[in-house]
């Protein structure tokens, strides 16, 4: 049987959360608003970057027409077919607040710290 160390890890900082939430309230001792908003951000760039294959990363270097296409999906198609839903659920029972914000998330990229720890966890290629 595989064990899941990721799934583990998660569970037992749920656990410890409920037990001593003061240690990672702002403030407290991890000091969240700077251990998360930099460090721990930064690490995972670094560690993904560290254990990018030189020839993997040429070669996707290399691939400008796909990164065009992604970036322009991300960026252009995405927003403006999330646009015009928003235009047509603007007649029915949504709260004009919640379709503003429906607009703004779909402009915001997808969290790429995530997005890399998902990848890895998968065992995809980054």
């Amino acid at each position: 049987m595989k064990t899941s160390h990721f799934c583990l890890g998660i569970l037992l900082a749920i656990v410890l959360a409920k037990l001593k939430p003061s240690i990672g309230n702002t403030g407290g001792f991890l000091k969240p608003e700077i251990t998360v908003k930099y460090i721990a951000v930064s690490l995972i760039f670094l560690n993904t970057g560290l254990s990018l294959p030189s020839e993997e990363l040429t070669v996707a270097l290399l691939r400008w027409d796909l990164h065009l296409f992604i970036q322009g999906f991300t960026f252009v198609i995405f927003p403006c077919i999330m646009y015009g839903l928003v235009l047509l659920l603007q007649y029915t029972f949504f709260h004009p607040a919640l379709l503003e914000g429906m607009t703004i998330l779909s402009t915001m990229p997808p969290p790429v710290s995530s997005a890399f720890i998902l990848t890895k966890l998968v065992g995809g290629n980054e």
